[in-house]
């Protein structure tokens, strides 16, 4: 262990003599393979709901939860090992609102039928030549903005602020599992939460590995691995770039879509006042770069517009949906599904359920209105 905390020392110290050099490559390689993956396994939490919905078939969705265990694993080893702090993550933060993420993770899950995908398929799409997503993408990072800080956070603030549960005013740490278990168990929170990774990690990969039809799709089993390595990897990047007195403090932070979108156009449009790109908006570019470079080696690089007027509705209302619901909720498939859901926190799990819950509602709603058009 002693070797291991040099080396890691060691690391910090290279990353932290240029922390905006290391953010932009090392961000853009974990997009690029990120993007990659998604693009080549046909990776797809809308997906995954629509083929249980359909078909009955789990694959997709087990590659979902599989990412999730393994970012979860990692997430609790990078944290052992002191290269960060999870606490300090915005997933773990006392301001617990469970109706926000309810209602936020019901509007996301809604909205990405209606678009078509999550925020990431639709990066991934429009680096496949959708030019539907790359519409999608800009609605999203606008409402996105609109949420947080524009005349949508108005609305935000008055109607969900209200509902905020101080959890450090009931002496909890954080909001992790292992946190709120303390408080009834008295036990070690530290220690809680590591049976609670443990317990739960086991679990989904018991799930997912006991389905003959996963355990023999090597694709499904890469898409889940590969993506939660994504995150760990990210989480690794942050937690050695991050020095609480440095100038410009990088936040201890990991693969998530929603806000990066809303950044990223912003960074297209200021770029000359804003200085060195965030790693949300080198992992947005990395991930579409990656998609858009698995999509022509697969020969499968397609430009694709709206089918009409009808299309061209849903796909705007699902993005804004996916918008205001992602920052409500404060992350996506992705950004709380798997790496809010590596940090244990009970928002994220709640979120991550309320998303599925509104892809079901949306894929319901949607079927009627098709069958109607017919």
């Amino acid at each position: 262990m002693f070797g291991d905390a040099v080396v890691i020392e060691n690391w910090r110290e290279i990353v932290l003599a240029n922390p905006d050099f290391h953010i932009s490559v090392w961000g853009l390689i974990i997009g690029l393979i990120f993007g990659f993956v998604v693009n080549r396994t046909n990776y797809c939490a809308m997906g995954a709901i629509s083929d249980i919905e359909n078909f009955g078939d789990y694959r997709r969705f087990r590659s979902w939860i599989m990412a999730a265990a393994v970012a979860m694993i990692g997430a609790w080893i990078i944290q052992s090992l002191e290269v960060l702090d999870l606490s300090s993550s915005i997933y773990l933060t006392t301001n617990f609102n469970i109706v926000a993420s309810i209602v936020g993770g019901l509007m996301f899950g809604y909205g990405m039928v209606f678009a078509g995908g999550c925020v990431t398929k639709n990066i991934v799409r429009f680096g496949g030549g959708d030019l539907r997503s790359a519409i999608n993408l800009v609605i999203v990072g606008i409402f996105a903005y609109m949420t947080i800080g524009g005349i949508l956070g108005l609305v935000r603030t008055s109607a969900f602020n209200p509902f905020v549960i101080d959890l450090a005013a009931k002496d909890l740490e954080s909001q992790s599992i292992g946190s709120l278990l303390s408080m009834f168990t008295g036990g070690d929170v530290e220690q809680t939460n590591l049976i609670a990774m443990i317990v739960i990690a086991l679990v989904v990969l018991i799930w997912c590995f006991k389905d003959k039809g996963f355990r023999y799709s090597p694709t499904h089993i890469a898409s889940g691995f590969l993506i939660g390595l994504c995150v760990i990897a990210a989480w690794f990047l942050t937690g050695l770039a991050s020095d609480d007195l440095a100038e410009v403090i990088v936040p201890v932070s990991s693969v998530t879509f929603v806000r990066p979108t809303g950044d990223t156009l912003e960074y297209l449009m200021r770029f000359t006042a804003l200085g060195a790109p965030s790693i949300g908006v080198v992992i947005f570019v990395g991930t579409l770069t990656g998609s858009f470079i698995a999509a022509l080696t697969m020969k499968r690089f397609r430009l694709s517009t709206f089918a009409g007027p009808r299309d061209t509705t849903r796909n705007l209302l699902g993005a804004a949906l996916m918008g205001i619901g992602g920052v409500l909720a404060l992350g996506c498939t992705v950004g709380q599904a798997i790496t809010g859901v590596s940090t244990l926190a009970v928002g994220s799990m709640i979120v991550f359920a309320a998303i599925v819950g509104g892809c079901f509602i949306g894929l319901k709603h949607l079927n009627s209105i098709l069958m109607a058009e017919v």
